[in-house]
């Protein structure tokens, strides 16, 4: 079924899903008076269904979600795993989902890409379907690939970042191989990682700014040292300079709550971090 046909069958969906032009930002329902998107990175609710997780991220105040592949359904589509081969119908029935919970699925990731391009065009094909801003990935290798995909496809290409010592952990890896790069290439910044490698967000940020597309958001209680996800606002990271920067940059990505704690009962403290990004929205550029 192609996706002129799911826009007409779900009105609801196409309010969320027609945005998708000349590098456009998430949806605009999902987007805040700041010009971001507010999202929950699905992996915090990894012990529910994928249908539970995007209730669950409706009910916590949340625009968005950024899908990851491997996570259970739910819903009629049962046990069946979210993935790049899901047919027309299956990907028709998690759309509706999505819209009867007034919610947009923004992102998909962190997903490996393959430098071949018939294994890469799965990924850019699925996404295109169920009209994301982008997918996060760690494939640097595959960059050529993704390059002609992102621009053939308008969709960014957001490179993620986990601790030292895996290979994307120092910024400057990703900066480097981005220099003279499309402009749909860029950052998912996941501070938290970062702040795990010793490293100062702040400072990353400073000189990362103009590539960031997306964000995995984290507030840690160490920025020297791994340390557990706090509710924003209650740790040491200074989440308002790192949004204030990007935004003198133009950001107009998703920003991805990813709690990695109290994994069955995190869902009060995603509900916090949202609250304290609609918060910021509301301040002044």
């Amino acid at each position: 079924m192609k996706r002129r046909s799911l826009l007409t069958l779900f009105p609801a969906a196409s309010v969320l899903l027609a945005y998708r032009a000349s590098g456009a930002p998430p949806p605009q329902p999902t987007l805040t008076d700041a010009g971001f998107a507010i999202s929950v990175q699905c992996w915090s609710l990894k012990e529910f269904t994928l249908f539970e997780a995007i209730e669950m991220a409706s009910a916590a105040g949340a625009g968005g979600v950024e899908i990851y592949a491997g996570q259970k359904i739910g819903g009629e589509l049962g046990d069946l795993k979210l993935s790049v081969d899901l047919n027309d119908s299956q990907i028709q029935i998690l759309q509706a989902h999505l819209a009867k919970n007034n919610i947009a699925a923004v992102n998909f990731g962190v997903v490996p890409i393959s430098k071949d391009e018939t294994e890469a065009r799965k990924t850019f094909e699925f996404a295109k379907k169920m009209g994301l801003y982008g997918v996060t990935t760690e494939s640097l290798a595959s960059i050529d690939t993704l390059e002609k995909l992102a621009k053939e496809y308008d969709i960014k290409v957001c490179f993620h970042n986990h601790p030292k010592p895996t290979a994307l952990w120092n910024p400057d890896t990703v900066w480097n191989a981005l220099q003279g790069r499309h402009a749909n290439l860029g950052f998912c910044a996941d501070i938290g990682h970062w702040a795990s490698s010793g490293l100062d967000p702040v400072a990353v940020i400073k000189k990362v700014a103009p590539r960031v597309h997306a964000f995995h958001m984290k507030d840690r209680e160490s920025i020297e040292k791994p340390s557990r996800d706090r509710p924003f606002g209650t740790g040491v990271i200074d989440l308002i300079a790192i949004l204030n920067e990007v935004r003198k940059h133009g950001f107009a990505g998703n920003v991805t709550i990813e709690y990695e704690f109290n994994w069955k009962t995190n869902l009060p403290e995603i509900a916090q971090c949202v609250g304290y990004l609609r918060a910021y929205s509301k301040r002044p550029a």
